[in-house]
């Protein structure tokens, strides 16, 4: 039955709040399962029913459980989707689960939830157990476990007009952007709402007044800015409310705008009593600011080159880009390669319409690392950020300021290869990240392999392509066989047939699933912690295919 189910029914219903709204989500999976089987354990009964295609195919069986299991309580669903609809193979991402379940885990301290993924296979089988004590202050601590930590973890709760409200803070010595999660009855708002906006508003006001109070900002014409007081910051924010009102259908961002006044007034009166009771916090929180403060202003004249340099677009584009002719970004690519090697090649094979190429000298600097004022000041950062039209750090994200609407990152298939891309990901991730979410980003994939036989000539893009191809030939069959070091040893036509012929060619478009999984894993791999990187590699290296290894 639509919009029906235990959170109607106001005072009387099942549940104080409800992340649904209408009473339709288990009605979509019914409808969409070739079999959905119900089953409630209650007041010593057990009720059963079983449904095909969203129509009931048994009545509502009820038994009589027997003393031993009388008390038990709970709800079992369990649904198999529809062949007829899902055509393609059926498969449960258990990474995607897991994530959520962790989530939820985090959200509602000291509930145990556990995840099971059966499988014939015994050695295929995954059981996990989630369970947080320490609720949100636990979340931050586990984002933030590859992070320098000014303090502990800063968290409270209260429960005011009928919404209850959670968050905790952490800021960070080496980190240089802030990571702001926010959960509206415990739904992930990945587009904000007023929960968040309350309290970055609220941050901002209310280190401003304690700085200029405690005179550890001695220059009243100091202001910082929110950027300046969230630099290195970690934060998650759950607020729960009884008649949520969600923006957009997939609920990403909150309205409510008695919210927004709620949380303000909330972390002020917190971080107010708090950081006045510890000075020593105050004074590591306002001073990692205060630096914030003087890095942009030490960027300021690198970011008014690049923003005027913007504006003369065709006179300043950087010397080494191949530009198209096509003046429409979104027929436009661009293809960012290593070396001038590869440049050339790839300039020589492209279609000049609507092809541009950029060769990058050497590795670029990992920004996970540095300030933006040593980041302004690198030169082949400056190319990236004209050539692509990406504009200044921290600014609004406008698509149509964007030059190219593919950036496609072109490497060799190698260990160096590897790094380079590693280092544009980390750059474009933590410079524009909307990049990612509009799907700007892609990746190249370059042939490993060259076989000719006879005058048939195939390219292979992995061993597993090898394999198949070399079982596609006779028994006695001879060809020759070459593997691609570097793109730079590939002819520009070969180039263009097996890279860029947008007809034959092999793109993977790049997102960001979980953007707090995502920050996590470019804070362990590119920031400043040897130790955690090496325990990463000590407990990956059992992974490695050791014959792959290029020594």
């Amino acid at each position: 039955v639509l919009h029906a189910g235990g959170k109607f029914g106001g005072a009387n219903s099942g549940y104080s709040v409800s992340g649904g709204l209408h009473g339709v989500g288990l009605s979509v999976v019914n409808a969409l399962s070739e079999a959905l089987e119900v089953i409630v354990w209650r007041d010593g009964l057990e009720y059963k029913q079983k449904y095909s295609r969203g129509k009931p195919i048994t009545t509502l069986t009820c038994l009589v459980l027997s003393d031993e299991k009388k008390g038990r309580q709970g709800t079992s669903i369990r649904f198999w989707p529809d062949k007829e609809v899902f055509t393609t193979a059926i498969e449960f991402d258990h990474n995607t689960i897991a994530g959520r379940i962790r989530e939820l885990a985090f959200l509602n301290p000291k509930l145990t939830i556990t995840l099971r993924k059966e499988d014939d296979d015994p050695e295929k089988i995954q059981y996990n157990e989630y369970f947080f004590a320490g609720g949100l202050v636990e979340y931050v601590k586990w984002l933030n476990t590859d992070k320098k930590a000014l303090h502990d973890v800063l968290s409270f709760s209260k429960q005011t007009d009928g919404i209850s409200i959670d968050i905790a803070f952490q800021w960070c010595e080496d980190a240089y952007s802030d990571t702001i999660l926010g959960y509206a009855n415990s739904i992930r708002t990945i587009d904000g709402g007023t929960h968040i906006d309350g309290m970055k508003a609220s941050l901002t006001r209310t280190l401003n007044s304690l700085g200029k109070k405690s005179k550890v900002i001695k220059d009243k014409d100091i202001t910082l800015s929110g950027e300046h007081v969230r630099e290195g910051l970690t934060c998650v924010v759950s607020v729960k409310v009884p008649n949520p009102e969600f923006e957009g259908q997939t609920k990403t961002r909150l309205g409510n705008p008695e919210v927004r006044r709620v949380v303000d007034q909330s972390v002020q009166e917190y971080l107010s009593e708090y950081l006045e009771l510890h000075p020593d916090v105050l004074d590591s929180i306002l001073s990692k600011a205060v630096n914030a403060f003087k890095a942009a202003l030490a960027a300021k004249r690198a970011r008014e080159l690049v923003r005027q340099k913007s504006v003369l677009r065709s006179s300043s584009l950087p010397g080494k880009l191949a530009d198209c002719s096509s003046t429409n970004p979104e027929e436009c690519e661009i293809f960012i390669v290593e070396g001038d090697s590869a440049g050339g090649s790839a300039k020589q094979g492209r279609d000049r319409r609507f092809q541009a190429i950029l060769p990058l000298r050497g590795k670029i600097l990992n920004i996970e690392r540095r300030d933006e004022a040593a980041m302004y000041k690198n030169e082949e950062i400056q190319n990236l950020i004209l050539g692509l039209g990406l504009g200044v750090k921290g600014e609004d994200f406008k698509k149509e300021a964007l030059r190219y609407h593919k950036i496609i990152i072109l490497t060799d298939a190698d260990v160096d290869g590897a790094h380079i891309r590693t280092l544009l990901l980390t750059f474009f991730f933590r410079y524009q990240r909307a990049l990612f979410d509009e799907g700007c980003i892609y990746v190249g994939v370059p042939p490993l392999y060259k076989v000719a036989r006879g005058k048939q000539v195939h390219y292979c893009y992995d061993d597993a392509d090898l394999k198949k191809l070399k079982r596609s030939f006779p028994p006695n069959a001879s060809y020759n066989m070459q593997r691609f070091k570097g793109l730079g040893e590939m002819m520009p036509l070969q180039l263009w047939e097996t890279t860029m012929d947008p007809e034959r060619r092999l793109l993977k478009r790049l997102t960001v699933e979980d953007a707090a999984e995502a920050n996590i894993v470019f804070s362990s791999l590119m920031g400043t912690r040897v130790d955690v990187r090496k325990e990463l590699i000590r407990n990956s290296a059992n992974t490695i295919d050791l014959d792959q290894l290029d020594i």
